[in-house]
């Protein structure tokens, strides 16, 4: 398990430190997740070490919302008082997330030539 952690850090720490030091729009921990996403395709190995721990962190994965579910308690006052702008701005987020979804989906399906009746 430490090894697997360490790895996962590792990489996040190197996104980190080169989305900073370059100064790249991309967040540090998508760009390490993109390096252990290549290191894990290039290496059985890695993947053997990083899977155990990763099925661990997602069968445990509602554990960390509850930071998310202390916030929005702390901040009622707030969420009282901007309720229907915040309502309507996750509406309209999750409306959009799904057309741009869509859209890309029949756009890659296009491109590769897939056809419907498949």
């Amino acid at each position: 398990m430490i090894p697997a952690l360490t790895l996962i850090l590792l990489s996040q720490l190197a996104g980190e430190t080169i989305s900073r030091g370059l100064g790249l729009p991309l967040p540090g921990p998508v760009l390490g997740m993109i390096f252990l996403l290549v290191a894990m395709s290039v290496s059985e190995r890695i993947q053997a070490i990083v899977r155990p721990v990763a099925q661990f962190i997602l069968s445990h994965l509602s554990l960390l919302f509850v930071p998310a579910g202390v916030g929005i308690v702390a901040h009622l006052d707030a969420l009282r008082a901007h309720g229907v702008g915040v309502l309507v701005a996750l509406i309209g987020s999750t409306m959009l997330a799904i057309v741009v979804g869509a859209a890309a989906f029949v756009w890659v399906a296009k491109l590769t030539g897939s056809k419907a009746d498949d």
